[in-house]
């Protein structure tokens, strides 16, 4: 029987509740736009790397800066963290071991635990990726292994990143899963009045700008024993004295706490790392988390581009890139006042509301050598469209300036 024939008894009879993702509904607006960017050359750009500032269509010639970069600090092209990717190997003599980490795990891998928990003063897992330790981790908060005491709600924020909300159906198996308006702390105080064990999922600093409300987050902590799970991989690296992230340097960390974050952004390697509340937490993970327990480990040269950067965190330079940074960011916001203005993150969102004028922009940018992403639903809400400017420690200051005269000149004659 093919999808033609099948009557709407069947389709009922097969579908499924929606209750936490509806596929049907989200690609039935968002790839058109999907599609429009590609047809623009926005999307599969290949490209030879020569610096964050210059990236070059072998093709064509077409050189241009990166604008859309999580790489904050511009490490992801720092030689000392490429040689030790490359030194990791030569020590290894290896790739990987091609085991659950469970069973085998190579002696580089307990160095950057260690080294990782050192920079952040917490048990520290490591992962193949962010998304990867989420998949594992946010099932197990929902059963109450990660806590203790039982099966908690799980509360979502409105606007926590995908990688988080994909998993929702797996909490939803474990217990009730809801969704909370952003940064609402009436309702999430309400949810917690009525059951008497609840978690917030949410980001520390939001890919579309801005950031949790932390302090009103800890109240409720204290007051109703609210579980916190932060993914704060925007913010790591680019803020605290060791790159901690803002929910890190922020907070002291607990049982009920945990803080998820991607070593592949402002930490210039690979891979992503969990910040525990608790030693207990750390051996039952490596057990129980899903992926992080039964899937691929991280490669060798990833481990070893992650202890040079942990090392790299432990000197003068990381102060010096994050104050290049927010001196980018504060030039960037004095040209373009946003809401967000101030915050000191590095993501910023040129709104226009129409889809296709976003898509527009973002090709004129490409063609003037600054490529900045257009978002657009389900990415960001309908009428919220934009193109979205990250900026970096690297990003030379007479580039900049050009970069913001080429965006004031296209804004007036769009």
């Amino acid at each position: 029987m093919n999808d033609s024939v099948l009557n709407d008894s069947v389709l009922s009879e097969i579908t499924g509740p929606h209750r936490y993702r509806n596929a049907e509904a989200m690609l039935a607006h968002g790839e058109r736009v999907w599609l429009r960017a590609a047809e623009s050359g926005l999307l599969n750009i290949q490209v030879d790397h020569e610096s964050n500032d210059r990236l070059i269509v072998r093709e064509t010639g077409h050189e241009f800066s990166l604008l859309c970069s999580c790489s904050y600090l511009g490490l992801n092209h720092h030689p000392k963290i490429i040689e030790g990717a490359v030194s990791a190997l030569r020590k290894a003599g290896t790739t990987g071991l091609s085991i659950a980490e469970i069973r085998v795990r190579l002696n580089l891998l307990v160095e950057l635990e260690e080294s990782l928990r050192d920079l952040y003063g917490a048990p520290a897992l490591p992962g193949v990726s962010c998304s990867v330790l989420t998949a594992g981790i946010l099932p197990l908060v929902a059963s109450g292994h990660i806590g203790g005491g039982g099966p908690r709600v799980m509360v979502f924020d409105r606007f926590c990143h995908f990688s988080m909300a994909y998993i929702k159906p797996i909490c939803g198996d474990e217990s009730l899963v809801l969704s909370c308006p952003h940064n609402d702390l009436n309702y999430l105080e309400d949810i917690c009045k009525k059951y008497p064990r609840v978690a917030y999922v949410a980001d520390g600093a939001y890919s579309m700008g801005g950031r949790t409300a932390l302090e009103g987050l800890l109240e409720l902590q204290n007051r109703y024993g609210l579980f916190l799970y932060f993914d704060d991989s925007h913010a790591l690296s680019i803020e605290g004295p060791r790159g901690e992230g803002y929910v890190r340097s922020n907070i002291e960390m607990n049982p009920l706490t945990l803080i998820v974050g991607s070593l592949a952004k402002g930490f210039g390697a690979s891979g992503g790392v969990a910040m525990l509340g608790s030693e207990k937490d750390f051996q039952f993970l490596y057990r129980n988390a899903g992926p992080v327990t039964w899937s691929q480990n991280m490669d060798v040269p990833a481990i070893g581009a992650c202890l040079a950067s942990a090392d790299l965190h432990r000197t003068p330079e990381l102060g010096q890139l994050q104050a290049k940074l927010r001196h980018n960011i504060d030039v960037f916001d004095q040209r373009f006042p946003t809401r967000f203005s101030g915050n000191g993150l590095p993501i910023r969102l040129i709104e226009v509301g129409d889809e296709d004028l976003a898509v527009r922009l973002s090709e004129q940018l490409f063609r003037a050598g600054y490529y900045c992403s257009a978002v657009f639903f389900p990415i960001v809400a309908r009428g919220a469209a934009g193109v979205r400017v990250m900026l970096r420690a690297d990003f030379a200051p007479e580039r900049l300036d050009n970069f913001c005269d080429v965006v004031e000149s296209l804004m007036v004659s769009a």
